[in-house]
């Protein structure tokens, strides 16, 4: 899981969270499990695309915007080298959420 701050490099959002998955049906699963776990938080996103195909699902909150990829897919976009000059967030039991 990466985090990366992008509030100085686009004006829509302010972070992006990026993660991914083994199989279509993780990608899904994790994207259902972080709307319901923030659902439960109290947070609802504007938006969700890519759910179909599972291959990339964007879920936007506004303040940041979680990708949850295949591992193909994750490798083919490769935002963290698209958003290279974003600077990684440390994020406080992540290591635990990639194994």
């Amino acid at each position: 899981m990466v985090v990366l701050d992008v509030q100085e490099l686009l004006g829509i959002t302010d972070y992006f969270l990026i993660c991914s998955g083994s199989s279509h049906r993780q990608v899904r699963t994790i994207s259902d499990e972080i709307v319901k776990r923030l659902r439960d938080a109290g947070a609802s996103p504007v938006r969700r695309e890519g759910e179909r195909d599972a291959g990339w699902i964007l879920i936007d909150y506004e303040d940041f915007v979680v990708h949850v990829f295949g591992q193909q897919e994750r490798q083919f976009y490769d935002l963290e080298r698209l958003w290279k000059d974003a600077p990684r967030v440390t994020v406080l039991g992540a290591e635990e959420a990639t194994g």
